[in-house]
């Protein structure tokens, strides 16, 4: 099972929304539940935050690689096409998110690298709030 939180399933299928017809991909980070308000064993991972997929494509471009998405847990993609399922060309992380339209909850589901489905629980938690170091709040 996976956890993820109401407000990033939410911002991630908007974003699919808004770039459909093209698909999008994103890379997730996690929180460990016992630092979020949420009925959790302490000692699971929640999917709370993501990385802005235009972020580093110049830095990309020149070294081949992704190197401005430190430590992705996961990540998400979208499928216009319609396809519900993990396929060949998804970046495989140990757990991805596929979204296709109409791009609701109901039209989300979570996979294993190899493309299992993995049962998915929607947490109705909010992620804490950090501030930049050094930066005044």
């Amino acid at each position: 099972m996976v956890w993820i939180t109401r407000g990033l399933l939410t911002a991630l299928l908007e974003l699919a929304e808004d770039r459909d017809p093209s698909d999008v991909t994103v890379s997730l980070a996690v929180t460990p539940a016992a630092e979020l308000d949420a009925d959790l064993p302490s000692d699971r991972s929640v999917f709370t935050d993501m990385y802005l997929p235009d972020t580093g494509r110049s830095v990309t471009a020149v070294f081949g690689m992704d190197l401005s998405t430190p430590g992705a847990a996961g990540r998400f993609r979208s499928h216009p096409d319609g396809t519900l399922a993990l396929t060949k060309a998804d970046d495989l992380h140990e757990v991805v998110f596929v979204a296709v339209p109409p791009y609701g909850i109901e039209n989300a589901a979570a996979f294993t690298r190899s493309g299992d489905g993995l049962a998915m629980e929607i947490v109705d938690a909010e992620p804490p709030a950090s501030d930049f170091e050094g930066l005044p709040e």
